[in-house]
């Protein structure tokens, strides 16, 4: 009992926590953005390997850092931009669509990196975002190394999630959001243009998914390797029925899941011997899906999700 308190008051659980957090909350902040217009995008994980390898790849090949997190952003748009055009243009199926945009982009990614590294077993390694000690508030005891001395792009993820909470709840360009996930036909009639707001929440949740994807490869390691997205593509849709569909609730959610994920860690270490590491591997997915569980019975889908919208048909 006592090793368990000792870690759960360790502020480098805390610490990690966030990290571990970081590209869930890209990631499911752009799949949420992607489904509030109406728009499933099962491609996050290849777009998230994509954009951790042209990340990667641009500052390798002598970009700065936030240059290379721009440019994953981009390619991420990039793929949104192919899945809006087959499912909101053409109306193909969502599913469809975005598996085939996951094979795809991760099958691409690969072929790229053995073009550029085809025979070495070590991948090239870059020099990684550094964590920035906030003046003033990274010397508080407890708080200060656990919450405040993060790199840029967490501090990034973090602002981003509150500022799509209120871009989504409290601005026009929310309300139009809504709207189209919930009645294109109704936003039409009040003068919105459904399908450009579908493109244009693909194209940005895609890039925040492509930042997702950067994250793992300038700042939480310094170097990629084609299977370094590990499912977290998929977490990450879990997240937004977890999340109800609201910003908040999904930077929530990710916290959660990189607590069960941290905390597992620390168990290994500290139990180690005693318990198959198989088990701890388990843990975080296993409570996770009884939250999903419990959260999902009472979330609200939107209403025209994974619904193609027709100009004058209802």
């Amino acid at each position: 009992m006592m090793q368990l308190f000792d870690i759960i008051a360790s502020a480098g659980l805390w610490a990690a926590i966030l990290r571990i957090a970081t590209p869930l909350i890209f990631g499911t902040l752009g799949a949420l953005l992607c489904e509030r217009a109406g728009v499933l995008n099962l491609g996050i994980e290849g777009i998230m390997t994509i954009g951790a390898m042209i990340g990667w790849l641009s500052v390798y090949h002598g970009a700065d850092l936030w240059t290379g997190l721009l440019i994953a952003a981009v390619v991420g748009g990039v793929f949104g931009l192919l899945h809006a055009g087959l499912t909101v243009s053409l109306g193909l199926s969502q599913h469809v669509s975005g598996l085939g945009v996951t094979l795809f982009a991760s099958s691409f990614s690969y072929y790229v990196f053995r073009l550029i590294v085809p025979l070495a077993n070590t991948p090239p390694t870059i020099v990684p975002f550094q964590p920035i000690a906030i003046p003033g508030l990274s010397t508080l005891p407890f708080i200060g190394p656990a919450f405040f001395t993060q790199t840029a792009p967490t501090y990034l993820a973090i602002a981003i999630a509150l500022l799509m909470a209120y871009i989504i709840f409290r601005t026009p360009v929310g309300l139009a959001i809504r709207m189209t996930g919930e009645n294109p036909h109704a936003a039409e009639a009040q003068g919105v243009n459904p399908m450009k707001v579908r493109y244009g929440a693909v194209i940005a949740g895609s890039a925040l998914m492509g930042m997702g994807g950067a994250f793992l490869t300038l700042s939480a390691f310094n170097s990629f390797f084609p299977t370094m997205v590990q499912g977290r593509g998929w977490i990450c849709i879990a997240l937004v029925v977890f999340a109800s569909w609201r910003p908040g609730r999904a930077l929530f959610g990710a916290l959660l899941f990189a607590f069960f994920d941290a905390f597992q860690l620390r168990l290994q270490t500290a139990l180690s011997g005693l318990v198959p590491y198989q088990l701890f591997l388990m843990t975080p997915y296993i409570l996770s899906i009884a939250a999903l569980a419990v959260m999902a019975r009472r979330a609200r889908v939107p209403q025209a999700l994974m619904q193609p919208y027709r100009r004058g048909e209802r």
